[in-house]
């Protein structure tokens, strides 16, 4: 028997799974713990699942409008890790470097 059931995400790019196939992966991987990223946190991370996922964001206030914080982790073990939080650059103090065009052949 198939130990997971696929379902493509809304959006198509990519596949939603819950607690269940994240205890099993876990498990035949012989895994504590999933790190992944790439999807949208608005607390920078968030553990799931029985804090044997994390989802990780690093990037701050995504597409300069969702207010989210953006967070790197420093991991030691699976259940010894260190957030680092951090928020955009507020926009009077960003700097937006000048556009220059790369020619296609160097």
């Amino acid at each position: 028997k198939q130990w997971y059931q696929r379902r493509v995400a809304i959006t198509a790019g990519g596949w939603l799974f819950g607690r269940r196939i994240t205890n099993a992966f876990n498990h035949l991987n012989d895994l504590s713990l999933i790190c992944r990223a790439h999807q949208l946190v608005q607390d920078g991370y968030k553990f799931m699942f029985d804090d044997k996922l994390v989802t990780i964001w690093s990037a701050p206030n995504y597409c300069y409008r969702c207010g989210n914080i953006a967070a790197v982790i420093s991991f030691n073990d699976a259940t010894n890790y260190e957030p680092k939080l951090f928020d955009a650059v507020p926009d009077e103090k960003r700097i937006v470097p000048s556009r220059v065009v790369t020619p296609y052949f160097l």
